[in-house]
């Protein structure tokens, strides 16, 4: 049976990227097209993860040399090299080559420019499946427990201002017309009790963020003797995926963790609508402060609350 022609454009010759290191580029016969290299690149979005990654990939290393598939001697070298690339990247040192797919990528370029071959072992029993979505839910954790921290003072906030406040009686609205007499405090523990289940949401989400997928490779695991639990217990993971295929290729709980973002992003503009309300000259229960206030280059009499606006 005669083969099919490969039909090459003649405006794609010649416009080859430069080759340089990637991981599956021994597959091919020619370098990738420089287009495909400036539409395939995701390192705009995902430098952010430069410490998680490097945080995986020291802990996958030691477990390495632990177990004994790559020296111990060599795992510490690369240790030592990427502990060195995290402080070339976190004080802005590093270089990006227009060959770098990824922040991934680019860390193990960099990583064989410093110690050679010995660091593309670093890879070993690796994937980048399972390590992206080692960096994922570590980043996500991350964010979840920053979150968390910052909800608490914003209701630790609330609840003193309530109590500072706990005689003031304000109008109640329905449809925007004067209903019913409440408490200002009250007024401001309904936002306590909003916070408190976005909190909940926020810790509902971590427990199926808090799961370890490295160890699955690209789909169905690996045959290296690796120690997940190890891997787990150095990155602060409570448990280890059950299924490979699982770990690498679902990302509900991203969409959870947005679901969560979503209701307090609308909880918190809500409260800022009410600071918009209150400080306008036809409410003026509130007066903000100058410092986080704005006015007007044409209107001296304004005060606008830019910030609440803003949320």
């Amino acid at each position: 049976m005669a083969r099919t022609p490969v039909i090459r454009s003649k405006r794609a010759r010649g416009q080859h990227a430069k080759a340089g290191h990637k991981a599956w580029l021994g597959r091919m016969s020619e370098p990738t097209d420089r287009l495909v290299d400036a539409f395939t690149t995701s390192l705009a979005v995902d430098q952010r993860l430069f410490p998680q990654d490097i945080a995986g990939s020291i802990a996958h290393c030691r477990m390495l040399g632990r177990q004994r598939i790559i020296p111990v001697a060599e795992a510490r070298r690369i240790v030592a090299a990427l502990e060195q690339i995290f402080e070339e990247l976190r004080r802005g040192r590093f270089r990006f080559a227009p060959t770098d797919e990824d922040i991934h990528m680019a860390i193990e370029r960099r990583l064989i420019e410093k110690i050679g071959a010995v660091g593309g072992k670093l890879h070993t029993a690796r994937s980048r499946n399972d390590q992206v979505a080692t960096d994922f839910r570590l980043y996500l954790k991350e964010a979840i427990a920053i979150l968390d921290q910052l909800l608490g003072a914003l209701q630790a906030a609330l609840r003193d201002l309530a109590r500072r406040h706990r005689d003031v009686i304000m109008p109640g609205y329905t449809h925007l017309q004067p209903a019913q007499p409440v408490l200002f405090a009250h007024h401001l523990i309904a936002y306590i009790e909003m916070l408190r289940r976005d909190r909940e949401r926020f810790a509902a989400c971590r427990v199926h963020v808090d799961v370890l997928p490295l160890g699955s490779g690209a789909l169905a695991g690996t045959t290296f003797p690796i120690d997940r639990t190890f891997v787990a217990k150095e990155l602060g993971f409570r448990a280890i995926s059950a299924n490979s295929l699982d770990a690498v290729s679902d990302r509900d709980f991203a969409v959870e963790f947005l679901a969560a973002a979503a209701t307090l992003g609308m909880h918190l503009s809500r409260f800022a609508e009410e600071i918009v309300l209150w400080s306008a000259q036809e409410f003026r229960f509130i007066e903000l402060p100058d410092s986080f206030a704005t006015g007007s280059s044409m209107m001296p009499q304004k005060k606008n609350p830019d910030v609440a606006e803003l949320i």
